[in-house]
């Protein structure tokens, strides 16, 4: 059986700094996305550095980067105008025992390029804001029960929502119960679970758009039950948020939740998230109200001052530049040449680009258009070995039109290899060891 592919490519170097990080770090990494378990064994490249759409190893091998930082970079690694606005800041100081200037400089950015929010909060991750918005909900409607989409993989890293995934390990069960799921594009479904737990539902929460677009009026049609059943609408914006639009998907689509979620994107590689909504929700984590205080985003390191500064330059250049329509154009391009080079391969149903452009994935299908790890893998593998970083196809705006044809070439050579492996009904010859693994998963 040829074999092509199983032995040429080696990360010795990126190897020996794996077993480092595992030896320090539990995972390896501090994402559980970034795992080297997420990679074909013994090729999961540990980075030096990154410039633009391009990023090194510690071996020396240079990589056309997609999904950059899990969707965070989308300017491209080490963006000029970013590290700029962060340079001026660094000598001014990072953290102070009252307010900087720049905080409001950045609310004042935010609210103009995201003007369906009326006030907002920052913070450093996206399951933070999250969290607080859940927080806020649970406490303006009085009920205990949180209401998400099952059909969005990650939330947040709280229990209220890692309750409901295979590593629920330490969470009580009690938790778990007062998480409900309602289904995406089924608003009848959605219905029924309000009636089903009548005035008990705190708030809907869900990514108001993901591989696929919302089903016409769906987005409307859930503002209508939340306001019905007397709910939060929330939408969590991580990825939606500059991709979709500068003003996120509620830009895009013309529905305003009560609250939403911004980050990933929002600093370009920088911590920064944000929580944002309508002032009267939002006020009540304020001081200028008459009701009960909520504890909405208390965070020492949340106005850092160069992440915010960060933040004011992305936006700055997302409207600027009209970097999301680039990001679209940049997506076709590269999905029409994937989908090209899949069908002259013949492996056109087996190799599938989904996804809105500017936030495109793939799956890898088997013999039997069932989705498949091992198939993931030898698809994976053979990218590595073309220059080619993509556990998705998110792009960013530093891609160049020589990237997008390398990154053909390289997935075209790829799909010629699993065409072979579906032929012989087996790709575990092309795999080079253990096949890659999901995230949520109960067992290491």
């Amino acid at each position: 059986m040829d074999t092509e592919g199983i032995a040429e490519f080696h990360l010795p170097r990126s190897r020996r700094a794996n077993e480092r990080l595992h030896a320090l770090i539990p995972g390896g990494a501090h994402t559980y996305a970034k795992g080297d378990d997420q990679y074909p064994e013994d090729l999961a490249p540990v980075i030096s550095h990154g410039r633009g759409a391009h990023v090194w190893d510690v071996d020396g091998n240079r990589y056309v980067e997609y999904g950059s930082g899990l969707r965070s970079v989308s300017l491209g690694h080490a963006h000029p105008r970013v590290n700029e606005a962060v340079r001026r800041e660094l000598d001014r100081g990072a953290n102070f025992v009252r307010p900087s200037i720049v905080e409001v400089d950045a609310a004042e950015r935010f609210l103009a390029t995201v003007p369906t929010a009326e006030m907002v909060k920052f913070a450093k991750n996206g399951s933070d804001a999250t969290t607080a918005a859940v927080r806020l909900a649970r406490a303006v409607t009085g009920r205990p029960r949180v209401a998400l989409c099952a059909d969005h993989p990650f939330f947040s890293t709280d229990d209220w929502f890692i309750a409901t995934t295979p590593m629920s390990a330490g969470i009580p069960a009690p938790t778990d119960e007062l998480t409900v799921a309602f289904p995406y594009g089924d608003l009848a479904a959605t219905e029924e679970l309000l009636a089903r737990h009548q005035d008990e539902v705190a708030c809907l929460i869900l990514e108001p758009a993901t591989h696929t677009e919302p089903p016409p009026g769906y987005l409307a049609g859930l503002r209508e039950l939340a306001d019905r059943h007397g709910c939060v609408l929330i939408f969590d914006e991580m990825i939606t948020g500059l991709r979709w639009s500068e003003a996120g998907a509620q830009g895009l689509y013309g529905v305003v939740p009560d609250l939403s979620t911004f980050g990933k994107a929002l600093g370009n590689g920088f911590a920064v998230s944000a929580l944002a909504g309508r002032r009267d929700l939002m006020e009540r984590g304020g001081l200028r109200h008459p009701d009960e205080r909520v504890f909405l985003l208390s965070t020492t390191h949340g106005a850092e001052t160069h992440s915010l500064a960060a933040m004011t330059a992305v936006l700055a250049t997302y409207v600027e530049e009209g970097v999301t329509a680039r990001l679209h154009a940049l997506g076709e391009r590269l999905a029409a040449g994937v989908r090209d080079a899949a069908a002259a391969m013949g492996v056109g149903d087996h190799v599938v680009v989904r996804g809105r452009a500017s936030n495109l994935v793939f799956a890898t299908l088997d013999e039997g258009l069932r989705p498949s790890q091992e198939y993931r893998t030898l698809f994976l593998r053979r990218l590595l070995a073309g220059g080619v970083l993509a556990p998705s196809f998110v792009v960013s705006s530093a891609l160049d039109d020589a990237d997008i044809e390398h990154t053909v070439d390289v997935v075209a050579q790829a799909c010629a290899v699993y065409r072979k492996a579906l032929d012989a009904g087996d790709p575990t010859p092309w795999l080079g060891g253990r096949p890659v693994k999901p995230v949520f998963r109960r067992f290491a």
